[in-house]
């Protein structure tokens, strides 16, 4: 992959119905890619697949079901030939204390952002060996800096940078480029979602810019493209995101000392007003993923 087209490139995008997945989706294809779509939302997915062109299938599958995954990958090489990149999208969020946090929404951030991009590198390398392709992790901010309320969240991403930064050293002699995508608060549903949660939204808007605000989705999805062409190691949503590696190490004394106590200690009176809330996946993405775990489980 070169230049600025992909053409015949075939990429997989999890997390491909809604926000990031959808949109990359579409900006790979305009530069030529094929594409392979991977999500829990069958209409959803169809239709974004059918504003691609006939070089394009998707397939419902659940990130985190190993077996799937390992179907869609073999039904993907049969469809098309190969696979050049996969990008590792698919992911849900929880926010609010840890101790009001619903623990099955809390363990499924982690099984879906964590375990799920584990689950989708297992799957598709064998055929990224095969093409000496690149494999491209979304991580977030949440994996440069931890943040008070977002606990889930933030261990998933940070766990899903390290895991993608291991890998990279085991693949890179194989002619595996393996590539992490950082992206602050942008405009999709799950920050949407996320800010209906009072003491979230106030808290992060007392984050020192330029973290506290909400960047549109368009621009950021572009970076993340033309890093997928690059093959770039490190894919940044938001130009200042590539700064803050340099002082990260000093992040965590700063949001676990006394600022982030004095900003818990404002957003009590917001806390008090949603207690005994339940605090489950934000987003339609979230309402999503919890409507096809309960089909599944009620299914006869």
């Amino acid at each position: 992959m070169s230049g600025s087209s992909l053409s015949g490139q075939v990429v997989v995008v999890t997390g491909a119905a809604r926000g990031v997945g959808a949109l990359l989706a579409r900006k790979l294809a305009a530069r030529g890619a094929r594409l392979a779509l991977v999500g829990l939302e069958p209409d959803e997915l169809k239709n974004v697949t059918a504003s691609l062109g006939p070089d394009a299938a998707c397939w419902t599958a659940d990130v985190t079901d190993r077996e799937a995954l390992a179907r869609v990958a073999a039904e993907v090489v049969e469809r098309f030939g190969r696979i050049d990149a996969v990008v590792a999208n698919a992911g849900v969020a929880t926010g609010g204390p840890f101790l009001d946090s619903d623990p099955d929404a809390f363990d499924r951030v982690i099984q879906v952002n964590l375990l799920g991009s584990i689950a989708t590198a297992r799957a598709f390398l064998p055929a990224l060996i095969t093409s000496h392709g690149y494999l491209l992790q979304i991580a977030s901010l949440a994996a440069i800096t931890p943040a008070p309320l977002m606990a889930a969240y933030c261990a998933s991403k940070s766990g899903v940078e390290a895991f993608a930064h291991s890998l990279r050293a085991e693949v890179g002699h194989l002619g595996v480029t393996v590539g992490v995508g950082y992206l602050s608060w942008t405009d999709t549903d799950m920050v949407r979602g996320a800010d209906q949660d009072e003491a979230l939204r106030e808290m992060r808007a007392k984050l020192p810019w330029p973290a506290n605000r909400t960047y549109p989705l368009e621009p950021a999805v572009e970076r993340i493209a033309a890093g997928i062409i690059r093959r770039s190691p490190h894919v940044y949503g938001q130009w200042w995101l590539r700064g803050m590696q340099p002082v990260r190490g000093l992040l965590p004394s700063l949001t676990g000392g006394a600022m982030g106590r004095r900003e818990m200690r404002r957003a009590q009176p917001a806390l008090a007003r949603s207690a005994g809330v339940r605090r489950g996946l934000v987003g339609s993405g979230g309402a999503a993923d919890e409507a096809a775990r309960s089909s599944v489980h009620h299914t006869p």
